[in-house]
């Protein structure tokens, strides 16, 4: 598999090395050390959620309070998806930046958001279905939102029709807003929790 950084530091997109056959085809989702070595970051398994959205359907920006903090791999395995990534990390370099990438079980590209990243995204085909695997279990609560259609963000959602949010999702602040609120991680405080310790000096 092939991973790579996104324009958002920290945030790192997977392609698997995708093995067709007359069966059909069979790939690596994903592989601990691998992950590792191409990171520097150290992700276990504590929980796995799933979407299923009907077309047009908008979900986000999300992140999530440190602590606890809620890294993941979000992939689509139905359908296909338009998938924003934003740094909500108070002091980042890259803060209030983005990037994007479209994700279908053709391609089966997955995206690692670790501590301090939002994540939206737009479902582009009825039915489509997203796979969370998350490094640590929900806390009610902890959810951060952030309007996926702040000007200042100005992400590139390109819709010619009108899309299909939640309640919550619609009244969301602005990323001033949310700054102003106190609720968004600091920078250090997300690279601490997911940087891998390293080995005293012999």
């Amino acid at each position: 598999m092939r991973i790579t950084e996104t324009a958002v530091p920290d945030a790192y997109r997977i392609d698997p090395d995708l093995l067709p056959d007359h069966r059909g085809r069979f790939y690596e989702g994903l592989r601990y050390e691998t992950l590792r070595a191409a990171t520097g970051h150290a992700f276990e398994l504590r929980q796995v959620n799933f979407t299923v959205s009907h077309r047009n359907a908008l979900r986000g920006i999300h992140g999530t309070t440190m602590p606890p903090g809620q890294g993941k791999i979000i992939s689509c395995v139905r359908g296909a998806a338009l998938t924003m990534v934003v740094d909500l990390r108070l002091g980042s370099p890259a803060f209030g930046q983005h990037d994007v990438l479209r994700q279908d079980p053709d391609s089966a590209t997955a995206l690692y958001l670790p501590d301090g990243l939002g994540l939206a995204y737009v479902a582009l085909a009825d039915d489509t279905c997203m796979n969370y695997l998350c490094d640590r279990e929900y806390v009610h609560g902890t959810i951060i939102d952030v309007d996926a259609f702040d000007p200042a963000l100005g992400l590139p959602w390109n819709l010619d029709e009108p899309v299909v949010r939640s309640a919550r999702d619609a009244a969301a602040p602005t990323l001033a807003e949310a700054v102003a609120g106190g609720t968004l991680p600091a920078y250090e405080q997300c690279r601490r929790s997911y940087r891998v310790p390293q080995a005293p000096a012999p």
